[in-house]
């Protein structure tokens, strides 16, 4: 470890180490190098701003399923940015050190015997050799790279790091890839979780931790104890240690992220104790933050945030977190990503957890074939769940016992469909959709605890949920008789049916300023709303026009989304409803009002804007694009 003050960071972006994964734990810049060496990085040399501009060029590459970028020289700082490192499928499988996302449910399921007997006593025997082959515990070094050099006292300035304003409406720069540890002050227990940071002071951050999460529970503990609350966060590391951070872990005692870093590897992960705090941290990260969060102190102001859902979080309280030590590798990477309109990168991220816990979610809903968070979905709005079905409101049951798994809780829409329909693919479930289920007899409203980023729910963290019920019906499920709409989807009678009206013979409405129909029963509609009840109004009018025959779905968006664009549509209704309040049926026809909503409404909390780049900034980018050295099929 190098003294304060006796080393400066290099300027220049490393020559990456080898990548070694069977041998060694790999960090960031390892991971970088073999990402360099299959074409999946370019750097870019030229400068950069990390205010908006480095956004861009990354949200374009990410789209489009480009690769990494390292920008080498960021204005106002010695550190290069890595970002976009995990941005398509196969490059998270690689950072997870397998050869496909798939592998990582196999890996699980090779623990667990799915068939086996026993009954109760089985299935606990199970979850206990689940738990016994992930309780790996780190391994704890003396030192490690990531101390090699400490700022304390005035020396820290967060300032320094190149640390990202994403969106034009930011309340400032965040922190977004951290990995947050912390420890219980009653049972020592350890947690390590992904929460953004707003950059307050040149020493102070924003800690967003939400109600639900255990850094929370932490504080609240600590402050119970009259005491301040250890901190430290970590910036880069094994890129199986920043996805673990972001992974919904089920309370099993001795299984935290370190554990799954190490199973997910084979081995203990290497950590060693931060430099003014008792925490554990991961020896090879790149940048160690450390500090505390005093629970006696008001919480601050933080936001807005172009957040995940792409809308911007609004401003809120929260924690203060104080650092009081910098530590860092000598020529250090920020690894860094930016989350908005999907597909992001985080939309990987998320599918890694759906493929690695779902032998678990078998292991209590048996029936389950395969699950899918669509990007559109955002992770927690929608879910779509292949089931082999053998009797009657076993779609329900599924649903319904999905909402009590874990974060699982959050979701709020969840489609079943028997087990031959590819869950992964989009457009097949919502025609299984138009299909199977009627209005009012296959759809279900309930309640329940939402994700506290939902603007649009009847309550902060509490809002209506809806289940589809698009599986093959049984006969206790339609009276007892064939209904005429559960057809086959190769049905003669299935193109007659969703046969849609040309543009032109849509009906005019005030405030529509687009609108078509799909050949599987959908009718999408912008509408520029500017009157309460407005949208009410339009659904009750279109259901009753005759254009409304044979479709299954009116989906009322904004005058921002593109009814050309299926995703775009269903990624502003999903954001933009409670099922309860605002999915309503009308004889055959379920309206979704995707429409923003007006405190003549009801509606209170401020609706916030969806996340748009600023034009001067694209337009500088485009003109750029040249100068960066980037391929022009990415511009």
């Amino acid at each position: 470890m190098v003294a304060p003050g006796n080393s400066t960071p290099g300027t220049v972006a490393p020559r990456f180490p080898a990548y070694a994964p069977a041998m060694a734990f790999p960090d960031i810049q390892s991971f970088m190098r073999l990402l360099e060496d299959r074409g999946e990085l370019l750097r870019v040399s030229v400068p950069v701003s990390h205010d908006l501009e480095i956004t861009e060029i990354a949200d374009r590459l990410v789209k489009k399923g480009g690769p990494a970028l390292l920008f080498e020289n960021v204005r106002g700082s010695d550190f290069p940015v890595a970002i976009g490192l995990m941005g398509t499928r196969e490059r998270t499988a690689l950072a997870l050190g397998v050869d496909d996302l798939d592998d990582l449910a196999a890996k699980v399921r090779a623990l667990i015997d799915l068939k086996g007997g026993g009954g109760k006593l089985g299935l606990l025997g199970n979850v206990t050799k689940l738990r016994d082959a992930m309780n790996l515990p780190p391994r704890r070094v003396r030192t490690g790279p990531v101390q090699e050099v400490v700022w304390r006292g005035d020396e820290v300035d967060l300032s320094r790091l190149p640390i990202l304003k994403c969106w034009p409406l930011d309340g400032g720069p965040f922190v977004t890839l951290p990995l947050v540890i912390t420890r219980d002050p009653e049972t020592g227990e350890r947690n390590m979780g992904m929460y953004r940071m707003q950059v307050m002071g040149k020493n102070t951050t924003g800690m967003h931790w939400q109600r639900h999460k255990t850094g929370t529970r932490h504080l609240e503990k600590a402050k119970r104890l009259g005491q301040r609350l250890e901190v430290a966060v970590a910036i880069g590391g094994d890129p199986a240690l920043i996805y673990a951070a972001t992974a919904p872990l089920p309370p099993i005692p001795g299984l935290d992220e370190f554990a799954l870093a190490g199973y997910l590897r084979g081995q203990r992960y290497p950590v060693t104790k931060g430099i003014t705090v008792d925490l554990d941290v991961p020896a090879n990260a790149e940048f160690i933050l450390e500090g505390y969060v005093d629970p006696a102190e008001d919480w601050v102001t933080e936001g807005p945030f172009g957040d995940h859902t792409g809308f911007y979080t609004l401003p809120d309280l929260y924690p203060l977190f104080h650092v009081t030590a910098v530590t860092m590798r000598r020529s250090p990477v920020y690894p860094a990503t930016i989350v908005g309109r999907p597909p992001m990168e985080d939309a990987y991220l998320i599918e890694a957890s759906e493929r690695l816990f779902l032998p678990a979610a078998q292991l209590i809903l048996p029936e389950i074939v395969d699950y899918h968070m669509p990007p559109a979905g955002v992770a927690h709005n929608l879910v779509f769940v292949g089931i082999q079905k053998g009797y009657p409101g076993q779609a329900y049951k599924v649903a319904n016992g999905l909402f009590g798994l874990g974060q699982m809780m959050f979701a709020k829409v969840i489609v079943v469909v028997d087990e031959n329909v590819p869950v992964n693919d989009f457009d097949a479930v919502w025609r299984e959709v138009a299909v199977r289920a009627v209005p009012g007899r296959d759809t279900l409203t309930t309640r329940g605890p939402t994700d506290v980023l939902d603007h649009s729910s009847r309550g902060w963290g509490y809002g209506g949920k809806l289940i589809i019920d698009a599986t093959t019906k049984k006969p206790e499920e339609t009276g007892g008789a064939e209904s005429s709409r559960d057809l086959q989807l190769d049905d003669p009678a299935h193109e007659e049916m969703f046969r849609p009206y040309a543009s032109a013979e849509l009906p005019n409405f005030e405030g529509v300023v687009a609108q078509r129909q799909t050949d599987d029963g959908y009718w999408l509609v912008a509408l520029h709303k500017t009157r309460p009840g407005q949208a009410h109004e339009l659904a009750q009018a279109f259901a009753a026009h005759p254009a409304a025959e044979g479709i299954r779905h009116l989906l009322i968006c904004d005058e921002h989304t593109d009814v050309q664009n299926i995703q775009d549509v269903w990624w502003t209704v999903l954001n933009n409803v409670d099922p309860e309040r605002d999915v309503v049926q009308f004889g055959a026809l379920l309206a979704w009002d995707g429409a923003r909503k007006l405190p003549e409404e009801g509606f209170v909390r401020p609706w916030p804007p969806k996340i748009e780049m600023d034009a001067a900034v694209a337009d500088r980018v485009d003109a750029l694009w040249p100068v960066y050295g980037l391929p022009e099929r990415w511009r």
